[in-house]
């Protein structure tokens, strides 16, 4: 990665140590977590740091180079969720059960989708799976996520 040490330094500690669009927290990742080009370098995107987010690798994997998705509710093309411009609670909410994230907007339900943040195209989703044990934990959800 071309990115400085302090760079990335700088980026993991204004994201809490976690995953800006699923919340997933470095503490409990074998690997640290990856940068993310909002916009991509492939769409010319540059490293300055109010261009980058940290991100987990799933999900990392899953925007790729997209910056837009699809709501799954009005079938609208919308921009994905931005980390810089855009609060996390403003367009997501946890499920009752703390196992999904729920998009709340048109750019939330877009970005769960794109990201496929629940893991929900695959018969056993391995994501939901693995948040029920960080809740039997006390480790999830991330308890400033939690609105009351």
């Amino acid at each position: 990665m071309s990115i400085p040490k302090s760079l990335y330094e700088a980026v993991r500690q204004r994201a809490q140590f976690q995953c800006e669009y699923c919340h997933y927290s470095e503490l409990l990742s074998s690997a640290p977590l990856s940068i993310d080009h909002i916009q991509p370098k492939s769409l010319g995107g540059g490293d300055e740091l109010n261009n980058l987010a940290l991100a987990c690798r799933r999900c990392n994997e899953r925007r790729y180079n997209f910056t837009t998705g699809i709501d799954p509710e009005t079938e609208t093309k919308v921009a994905l969720f931005n980390p810089r411009q855009q609060q996390w609670s403003d367009h997501f909410i946890w499920s009752t059960d703390g196992l999904r994230i729920l998009g709340k907007t048109l750019t939330g339900r877009a970005t769960c989708n794109r990201l496929d943040l629940n893991d929900e195209r695959r018969e056993q989703p391995f994501i939901q799976n693995t948040r029920r044990q960080w809740i039997a934990g006390g480790l999830h959800p991330p308890k400033h996520d939690l609105q009351f």
